[in-house]
């Protein structure tokens, strides 16, 4: 059994020590605590008979720290500032609502994130967790409310949402083409082509080789090849000048948009492939409000993305076929 001067020191009266030190005053930390003043008394007293050592110099209108009470009281009140900010944290938690979001990283960085703040502005009690993964969740993840999904029609979840569809198109920052303009297929023999280098079923669609199956003559090669693993490694590559790449339009119109990127080749350069974005719900985690709010506006977000693919010219069509000659472009 712990003996008095061997057990842990009760929380009650460290935060009648950290007070009374705070305020040079066992009434003032009375107050403060909603105690009486025999009550903090009593706390302190208890509190260094536990110790064995007096922590305060007693006068007729002061009261002052020992060496020993100051040494503890430099241990005590970061612990309790701690402990304060953590059960405000927990407190806070209990009145918030989360959804858990889980999705793979290009479309989290490329698509969502750029337009959560609008909704975080409308909904600011509402906790946003975003779990970036080409996994795809269980129904049973705990954290996980819904998921935003890339895959072939067949290939979707029982229920799932379709979003929009897949628009692929080449595009190159301003300044590398000022240096090395495209007006043709053919002038991609002076570029690098940033390819996406994944084993994903839509490899074949994102792929140069397919866009320049159609759109080039029979044998062209680039200048040079660089492969990289992710969507949003393509673009920034893109952004950086290093090359061409062949963009999912969806994602990347937020860049075009500001004049990050450009379509050297305009609609006649774009291809549809017969891949799309869908919305897939956990059946059991139905009927929450903040989950519902958060639906709404990720279907209305994809709705004005779907209107501007369809609004554009070569927008959402059906992808061509592989030996089609119209679908080709000056070269």
């Amino acid at each position: 059994m712990n003996t008095p001067r061997h057990r842990p020191l009760a929380v009650g009266s460290l935060r009648a020590f950290e007070a009374v030190a705070r305020r040079t005053s066992f009434s003032a930390a009375a107050a403060e605590l909603h105690l009486s003043q025999p009550a903090i008394s009593r706390q302190i007293r208890g509190l260094e008979d536990e110790i064995g050592l007096a922590l305060f110099l007693r006068g007729t209108r002061h009261v002052e720290l020992t060496a020993a009470g100051g040494q503890l009281l430099r241990s005590v009140a970061p612990l309790l500032g701690q402990l304060d900010t953590t059960v405000r944290q927990l407190r806070s938690s209990q009145r918030r609502q989360p959804v858990g979001v889980s999705t793979f990283a290009s479309f989290a960085s490329m698509w969502l994130l750029p337009r959560l703040p609008a909704f975080q502005a409308e909904h600011p009690q509402l906790d946003i967790r975003i779990s970036a993964d080409d996994a795809f969740a269980a129904f049973d993840e705990p954290d996980i409310d819904l998921a935003l999904r890339h895959c072939h029609p067949d290939d979707a979840p029982a229920g799932a949402v379709r979003l929009f569809g897949e628009v692929l198109t080449p595009v190159a920052s301003p300044a590398l083409l000022q240096r090395l303009p495209l007006h043709g297929a053919t002038d991609l023999a002076r570029h690098t082509l940033l390819e996406e280098d994944d084993h994903k079923p839509s490899a074949e669609f994102v792929s140069w080789h397919y866009w320049l199956r159609r759109h080039a003559p029979a044998g062209l090669e680039p200048r040079s090849w660089i492969s990289l693993n992710f969507t949003y490694q393509r673009i920034q590559a893109a952004i950086a000048g290093q090359g061409v790449a062949l963009a999912r339009l969806a994602l990347t119109r937020d860049a075009l948009e500001r004049g990050e990127l450009v379509e050297p080749f305009g609609a006649a350069g774009r291809l549809s492939s017969p891949f799309a974005y869908w919305l897939v719900r956990w059946p059991v985690r139905q009927g929450r409000p903040a989950l519902a709010a958060f639906e709404a506006w990720l279907l209305e977000q994809a709705a004005a993305t779907r209107d501007a693919l369809h609004a554009a010219p070569g927008g959402e069509a059906t992808a061509p076929a592989q030996n089609s000659s119209t679908d080709k472009f000056s070269p």
